[in-house]
């Protein structure tokens, strides 16, 4: 209750301060939780393992539901090469680098540092991109790369731990394990999603669906894909993110209610604001302890004093912004930015690729799992201060993007790149076929009675509104004619029309003729307008 009281005064204050200080809500939200951690009552001994289960799965699961699933299919070179080249490689040199800066700290413990860095996290740049365009291809790149290198650097990390804590490490063994983890996670993932959403659609069929029911479904795949893939001995996070996208193609059947997907969109928004602060919170949270610890730790250890180790940070975390730009660098020269990404120049776009690659949640857990103890028995000296290193390389990351994004994307033609696609096509389309169900209606009632003059009369009045909205793009032009037609059948024509207007919209969707980005708008749009006609 305590974290999330925090959580909603962190918002509260974060908003009010936006015109003087704009900080992301990130920021606000580690500062407050810093201030909590110093309350001795409010201190809490985090298990990362309960930390994995209750928070992450939802987030990658949301964020995979949501991310594009054709622009992640056009780009997905770029992101493979970001998401497992770039990790692999900030593993190896970046680790490398570590073992070499931080005398006496173990290779192993390195190798877990920087894997455990690895992994970037969009939630900062999303909370910047309220305040700064950033542009849509970027923004999908980096969510892409998020949802995918968060479980290939935990699995490089549990890798680093076992070396860490036997001194032996096989190259054949570990891409095995690897190839394992990753393929069985997703193909759990997968199944578990594709197994509820049938069962759940079959059973809807028969007795209904029930908007509630639907939405606790919703809540439960997460869990039970991560659980499962888990059991396994496979990566719960990517059947988390596995699952996720499975939803999103199931989504494009368009078989749930328009009251579930408006409803079920609420609790989502709730679920993933409440999760992300959280974990910024917990972050801050922990850093007095981690602080207080480390200190004693620099001093047991012969290191030069906090300030040593503040120097380490800031050091660890340029050597990996350097990497990460060189990387970002080949990585737009190999996929030719479009002319419209091109109207912003090109070093502009890599460096704020490179600043946008904040670390946070993951890191956060991943550093925590850090062993206590060696194999022989003999105390991990350095602990403390390896998690205090990577919590600030953390904070260092976020305010770095705090400040660089808005300045390296501070132009009017970054705009160009946060344009929506035109919806004029689809929109048409949808229209006509409306008009299609209406003409059928019509039909339906051609015998002169007095209740076939009244579906004639409804029919004529929102067929003219649909011929308006063709003629115009939406704009109504003229007066209403002057009848008075009777409200059942009226709203009996609308929502017909608008149905064949919806349907329209996910046939053209799985029919890959429109994005996903056009498809959720419009289906939003026309959810609000159904759920309005039918209070």
């Amino acid at each position: 209750m305590i974290l999330l009281v925090i959580v909603v005064f962190s918002s509260f204050v974060g908003r009010s301060i936006a015109g003087v200080l704009p900080f992301p809500r990130p920021l606000v939200q580690i500062a407050f939780g810093a201030a909590a951690g110093l309350v001795p009552q409010l201190e809490i001994n985090l298990n990362p393992e309960i930390f994995f289960l209750l928070l992450v799965p939802p987030l990658l699961f949301i964020d995979g539901w949501r991310i594009p699933a054709d622009e992640l299919l056009r780009d997905r070179w770029t992101i493979l090469h970001m998401a497992f080249g770039l990790v692999v490689a900030t593993v190896l040199i970046v680790g490398i680098f570590i073992a070499w800066l931080v005398p006496g700290l173990p290779m192993g413990a390195a190798l877990a540092l920087s894997a455990a860095l690895a992994p970037t996290d969009p939630i900062a740049v999303a909370s910047i991109a309220r305040r700064v365009p950033i542009p849509r291809r970027m923004m999908n790149l980096l969510q892409a790369e998020s949802l995918l290198n968060d479980a290939t650097g935990l699995v490089c990390l549990s890798f680093a731990i076992m070396f860490l804590m036997t001194g032996r490490f096989s190259a054949v063994s570990a891409s095995t394990t690897f190839l394992w983890v990753a393929g069985a996670g997703l193909a759990i993932g997968y199944g578990i999603t594709q197994a509820i959403v049938r069962t759940k659609t079959w059973i809807a069929a028969r007795i209904g669906e029930d908007s509630g029911s639907q939405i606790v479904v919703s809540l439960l795949i997460p869990f039970v894909a991560y659980l499962a893939a888990e059991a396994a001995s496979a990566s719960g996070l990517f059947a988390a993110v596995a699952a996720g996208v499975t939803m999103a193609r199931a989504e494009a059947t368009g078989r749930a209610l328009g009251a579930t997907r408006i409803q079920r969109s609420a609790v989502w928004d709730s679920v993933q604001f409440i999760a992300n602060g959280i974990v910024f919170v917990l972050l801050g949270e922990q850093l007095p302890t981690i602080i207080s610890k480390a200190r004693v730790t620099v001093e047991e250890t012969g290191y030069h004093g906090l300030w040593w180790a503040l120097m380490m940070i800031v050091t660890i975390y340029a050597a990996m912004l350097m990497l990460r730009l060189a990387w970002v660098w080949t990585s737009v020269l190999l996929s030719r930015p479009s002319p419209r990404e091109g109207a912003l120049p090109v070093w502009r776009i890599v460096a704020a690729t490179t600043v946008a690659g904040s670390r946070g949640a993951i890191a956060f857990a991943g550093i925590l799992t850090l062993p206590l103890l060696f194999s022989d028995g003999t105390a991990f000296a350095e602990r403390d201060l390896t998690i205090l290193i990577a919590m600030g390389v953390i904070v260092l990351s976020l305010v770095t993007a705090a400040v660089g994004l808005p300045f390296l994307l501070k132009t009017d033609t970054v705009a160009t790149g946060q344009e929506a696609p035109s919806d004029i096509p689809a929109r048409t389309a949808a229209a006509t076929a409306a008009l299609s169900e209406i003409v059928r209606i019509s039909a339906m009632h051609a015998t002169p009675t007095g209740e076939a003059n009244a579906y004639t009369t409804a029919t004529a009045l929102v067929s003219r509104q649909y011929l308006q909205r063709l003629e115009t793009f939406g704009v109504r032009d003229g007066e209403e004619p002057a009848v008075h037609p009777d409200a059942k059948v009226m709203l009996e024509v609308r929502l017909a029309a608008i149905r064949a207007e919806r349907d329209s919209i996910f046939l053209m969707r799985r029919q890959h003729t429109i994005t996903a980005t056009v498809a959720r708008r419009l289906v939003r749009e026309l959810d609000l307008l159904e759920a309005h006609y039918e209070i």
